[in-house]
């Protein structure tokens, strides 16, 4: 049934884009003709604006576009992804071509080769100029061009910083020594490879294989996934490789869940204003985009401080909270509760009245902090009280 529900909604909101679909055409030196591609743009996709944004590339993009195109519109919807520049290659008669490779090194060669430069010299410059694209790019490709994207892997400097190999038709060196190129990695890549129990025999034998190397390496800048899709052949199992693959090279980008909460969160080592700094720091640093820190996140991190009696991390994450928005109330709040644990009644009761006057968080009751002014003066006359009598 829920199955049925997200094809549902993945149909929904793949209605609107076409309408969104622009289609282009580029003059290409290395290729000697002017290739078509089809391209989408982010919602509210701003050329004027600072924000940049991934750049997926589509190799097959006669039919693999619109698959990609609304599963980018699914996850973005969620927050599960960050929007992306979509670019799909239209390849018609001349795949064949595009995906020459030589037998024995399963490199491209000839009019394979001219196709490589072309998308390297001369596609992702030409969309550099163009459009916000970061520095995190994704090459998504199947069968033929599943193998060969493969092979912007084996440059000194990679072209993609991801890899989507969707049943590929591994052969020749890139087929054997995958699994030992991706070993020599010292910067961040993501790989995802897929196959099915009914995918097409000799290349199912031959992704096999490339897995059981893969799975070998002992790489940390490596972050590897597969999957060996149940009652899938060589074309069913595309959308569900496209599905997944974004779900995990975009893992790092969603927001805190449960499990990461109870996995990392609660077992870190250092105060929690650090984790969620350092994990909005290292979105920026991978993706080349800049993601702020939610309110909802900083609820989430401070009940788990609560959860590990933890006063210096929410000490710290007030300040931290203060310091994103000034003017809201919520890192006041989280000073004053830490001030009021602490014993520092005066403190905790003049931080709690400085939120008054500052814009309003959806979780905190007014009349919740109100009460709890009334109760620390009262608390704050008693001490008082106390303070005359002893002396």
């Amino acid at each position: 049934m829920r199955k049925t529900i997200l094809i549902v909604f993945i149909f929904l909101l793949s209605i609107p884009i076409c309408a969104q679909i622009s289609y282009k055409e580029i003059k290409s030196s290395r290729l000697n003709t002017t290739r078509q591609l089809k391209i989408k743009l982010p919602k509210n996709y701003d050329p004027s604006s600072e924000v940049r944004y991934p750049l997926i590339i589509v190799f097959d993009g006669d039919y693999l576009f619109e698959p990609v195109a609304g599963q980018v519109d699914f996850q973005t919807y969620f927050d599960d992804m960050p929007g992306s520049i979509i670019v799909g290659i239209v390849q018609g008669n001349e795949r064949r071509w595009d995906g020459y490779c030589d037998q024995v090194t399963g490199l491209p060669k000839e009019s394979g080769l001219r196709f490589h430069e072309f998308v390297a010299d001369e596609l992702i410059p030409y969309l550099d100029d163009r459009y916000s694209t970061s520095k995190f790019r994704v090459a998504v490709g199947h069968d033929l061009m599943g193998n060969f994207i493969n092979s912007y892997l084996f440059k000194k400097d990679p072209l993609f910083k991801a890899y989507v190999s969707i049943s590929p038709d591994l052969s020749g060196t890139v087929r054997d020594y995958l699994g030992q190129r991706l070993e020599f990695f010292k910067d961040d890549i993501f790989y995802y490879m897929a196959t099915a129990d009914n995918d097409l025999p000799y290349i199912r034998e031959a992704v096999l294989n490339a897995n059981n190397q893969i799975a070998q390496v002992k790489n940390q800048y490596l972050t590897y996934y597969f999957d060996d899709f149940k009652n899938d052949n060589h074309y069913t199992l595309v959308s569900s490789a496209i599905a997944r693959s974004f779900d995990k090279i975009f893992e790092l980008y969603k927001p805190l869940r449960e499990k990461e909460l109870e996995e990392k969160v609660l077992t870190y080592g250092g105060t929690l204003d650090k984790y969620l700094v350092d994990r909005y720091d290292r979105i920026e640093e991978l993706f080349g985009i800049t993601k702020l820190i939610t309110e909802e996140e900083i609820q989430k991190v401070v009940l788990v401080a609560n959860q590990r009696n933890d006063l210096e991390s929410l000490e710290k994450i007030g300040k931290l909270a203060k310091k994103l928005d000034p003017t809201s109330l919520l890192g006041t709040y989280y000073l004053a509760q830490h001030a009021e644990q602490i014993g520092k009644i005066k403190k905790a009761k003049k931080l709690y009245e400085s939120t008054v006057d500052l814009n309003d968080v959806a979780h905190i009751d007014r009349k919740f902090i109100l009460s709890k002014i009334e109760e620390l003066s009262v608390t704050e006359l008693d001490e008082e009280i106390e303070e005359d009598e002893d002396n």
